[in-house]
């Protein structure tokens, strides 16, 4: 039977990405599958529905829906969305699976077979694939315009007749792929900037983009690349030496976020009351609680006159790209199990085991059955 592939507009507030796109509807077309489209779901990407030559454009979610056998989603679909979905679908989004247990059982309740990229295994094969890469790229980018645009500095240094100004002094905490783009964002807009992570190994990438590499003198890498834990004597002289660079930037950017856990405060009330004044923090872990202790999510605050700023789902600011590039995720995860207009999925394959979410009416993930009291 020929796969039906749907996708619908994204009811959740502020959501303005889509997850089919023109070029990838063309794709999976080729592939000998059937794609059918909510009406004006593209839109607020800013594609139009005559854009998508090789799909069917329906009225609601729920005709989207019907007889579908596999749902392309940005956002995880809501209870009710749920029931319109029909039973043994396949499912495939940013699902936020340590969030809602109530979302977990409805599914399962369905017997949806869902996939979570958040749970994308951390492999060179997976890597066009991980759409926390490519949205947090789209994050980190706006965290730098946004720090610009709050900044009451210049970012470039300039010569003008008045005299000289001083370029303004960043410090990016985190050196991910979120803050690697807000390093090279604030690069290109002329600003000093430096990076700050607990990785050693991230010492060259931070460097290869012109910042300078904060060295607190201590290194939390441990066995297999991963971090160990830090001594009590570490975790005081790494503060101390990361307050004083955060006391002298214009503009701190944080980015430190780990998916299903809430997000570890790096900058505490003291370090924000030794901080310039009128100085700024753009903090891209608001959604998860925040990297600075004053966060407040989807809120600009001012203490001890810092503005601390808590952006909420930054990509979606830029949703034409964020969306081609979440997209193509989806398109290089499935494509390699549509053949002939039909989904066959090897279960044994190491991508497609560790984003396994639910199936047969389960909840199969170990990490979040754990997390989630299930095991």
């Amino acid at each position: 039977m020929k796969l039906v592939i749907a996708a619908v507009g994204e009811r959740a507030p502020g959501e303005s990405r889509v997850a089919l796109v023109p070029e990838t509807a063309k794709k999976f077309a080729a592939l000998g599958a059937s794609l059918r489209l909510e009406k004006s779901a593209g839109s607020s990407s800013h594609f139009l529905d005559s854009d998508y030559a090789e799909v069917s454009m329906v009225d609601g979610g729920g005709e989207a829906y019907a007889g579908a056998g596999l749902i392309l989603r940005v956002t995880p679909p809501s209870l009710e969305e749920i029931t319109q979905i029909p039973e043994g679908a396949v499912l495939i989004g940013l699902l936020k699976p340590f969030e809602d247990k109530a979302r977990l059982a409805a599914m399962n309740a369905r017997k949806i077979t869902a996939f979570s990229l958040e749970l994308l295994p951390r492999i060179s094969r997976a890597q066009s694939m991980d759409a926390l890469s490519s949205q947090g790229a789209c994050a980190g980018y706006q965290c730098g315009l946004i720090a610009a645009a709050r900044c009451t500095k210049f970012f470039p240094m300039l010569t003008t007749a008045a005299g000289t100004i001083r370029p303004a002094r960043v410090l990016v905490i985190g050196a991910g792929v979120a803050g690697l783009q807000a390093i090279a964002t604030c690069k290109r807009l002329g600003a000093m900037v430096e990076a700050y992570d607990v990785r050693a190994a991230a010492r060259e990438q931070i460097e290869s983009l012109g910042a300078k590499f904060v060295d607190t003198g201590v290194s939390a890498d441990g066995a297999g690349g991963y971090a160990r834990e830090l001594t009590a004597e570490e975790k005081a002289a790494q503060a101390e030496k990361l307050a004083k660079a955060v006391a002298m930037a214009d503009v701190v950017i944080t980015t430190a976020a780990i998916p299903g856990k809430k997000a570890p405060v790096i900058i505490t009330g003291d370090m924000v009351a030794r901080m310039k004044y009128g100085a700024i923090i753009v903090d891209m872990a608001a959604e998860s609680g925040g990297n600075c202790a004053l966060t407040q999510p989807g809120e600009h605050v001012i203490a001890n006159d810092v503005n601390i700023h808590g952006p909420l789902n930054l990509p979606s600011r830029m949703p034409t790209h964020a969306s081609e590039l979440y997209a193509k995720n989806l398109y290089n995860f499935l494509s390699p199990w549509i053949k002939d207009g039909e989904l066959v999925i090897d279960w044994a394959d190491e991508v497609v085991a560790g984003t396994l979410l639910c199936k047969d009416g389960a909840t199969v993930h170990a990490t979040v059955k754990q997390v989630m009291g299930d095991a």
